[in-house]
């Protein structure tokens, strides 16, 4: 049988060609009007899957 993704981690997270994984960072989808115009900005960009997580996710990216 053939093992499927995890569908949710697969909108989530990108593979590099070095084998980091990228992310978006949190923090940015509501209640921005209590945030400041530098922390809003500061949030904006991508980040990189810690290396403790990494693991997990890339199990989830190719279904086992």
């Amino acid at each position: 049988m053939k093992m499927k993704s995890h569908s949710g981690a697969s909108k989530r997270f990108k593979s590099l060609k070095s084998g980091k994984l990228k992310r978006k960072q949190k923090g940015k989808r509501h209640i921005l009007v209590n945030k400041s115009s530098k922390r809003k900005r500061n949030l904006t960009g991508t980040e990189y899957v810690s290396t403790v997580d990494a693991d997990r996710v890339k199990r989830m990216l190719r279904g086992g």
